[in-house]
């Protein structure tokens, strides 16, 4: 089987590359900049196309049997989307992975969230075979705020005292897996969480144990957290996360009983727990 990875170069993508490779699945990755990466993996083939230039993107998917498609948030992120799914159609792929959200009615006002509406719907449209996974926030989100744990002793991370099932990318790499691989999940919609509610104060709380050092929450102030953001991101996404922290403050984002018997379908194990997660990345990042 042969499976091609739009996505490949971030967070999950890679992950998965590594988790089909490890099953022996030969992969070809789709990349702006190809020749960056050719060499890293012997066992990846690596192949140029760029969601922004459709035409770009002629041929990437020929003799393919599955695809999984992850693009990147942008102020175009539907075109983009629905530009990979025209062109797995006319390539004649027979499955489509989606890696999407939730979709609690709370949420679709958030930008993107709302964005990835469209391209479900394309994909749903296309007569493909397709799964879409709805993870909810990464744990390894947090390793963009490494220098604000370790030096400051600060959680930035505005998620709020409600909760949020956070889950880790390993399982979300797992479960796409899975999805691309083994039969029985074509038109099946599945979250991913995991195990525990984690607010901002219990996320600190894990990292002061972990660290050995005191970190707290730096507080549910969105106003000052987009002050403080939009001198590291675009304006755009500080207000799109802006927009999404205030409604994980309002609502949390929980997964239910039924949300976890349909992802143990899906994962067919338990997910990881945070506390390992944490364990596990301060001790590299007080061995890096």
């Amino acid at each position: 089987m042969k499976v091609g990875v739009i996505g490949g170069t971030g967070l999950v993508g890679s992950r998965l590359v590594r988790e089909l490779s490890e099953r022996n699945v030969s992969v070809r990755v789709l990349a702006r900049n190809p020749e960056k990466h050719r060499g890293s993996n012997p066992g990846v083939e690596w192949v140029r196309g760029d969601l922004e230039a459709p035409g770009s993107l002629e041929g990437a998917f020929d003799q393919l049997d599955a695809v999984f498609l992850l693009n990147g948030l942008a102020q175009n992120e539907t075109n983009q989307g629905i530009a990979a799914v025209t062109a797995i159609q006319k390539a004649g792929i027979r499955k489509i992975v989606y890696l999407s959200v939730p979709m609690a009615e709370h949420m679709l006002h958030i930008p993107h969230i709302k964005s990835k509406i469209g391209v479900e719907d394309a994909i749903k449209h296309s007569g493909i075979a397709y799964t879409i996974l709805r993870p909810n926030n990464f744990y390894q989100n947090d390793c963009w705020f490494r220098d604000a744990i370790l030096q400051y002793g600060v959680y930035p991370q505005p998620l709020g005292t409600v909760g949020l099932h956070r889950v880790d990318i390993g399982d979300i790499a797992h479960a796409a897996a899975n999805a691309l691989l083994l039969k029985g999940y074509e038109g099946g919609e599945y979250p991913l969480n995991g195990p525990e509610a984690l607010t901002g104060e219990t996320i600190a709380e894990t990292y002061s144990r972990h660290t050995g050092t005191d970190v707290r929450y730096a507080g549910n102030d969105l106003d000052a957290w987009y002050r403080q953001a939009v001198t590291a991101m675009p304006e755009w996404l500080a207000r799109d996360f802006q927009v999404m922290y205030a409604s994980f403050q309002q609502f949390g984002c929980l997964g239910t009983e039924q949300d976890y018997a349909r992802q143990k379908e899906l994962l067919l194990r338990e997910p990881r727990s945070f506390d390992d997660f944490v364990a596990e990345t301060v001790t590299n990042w007080k061995n890096e």
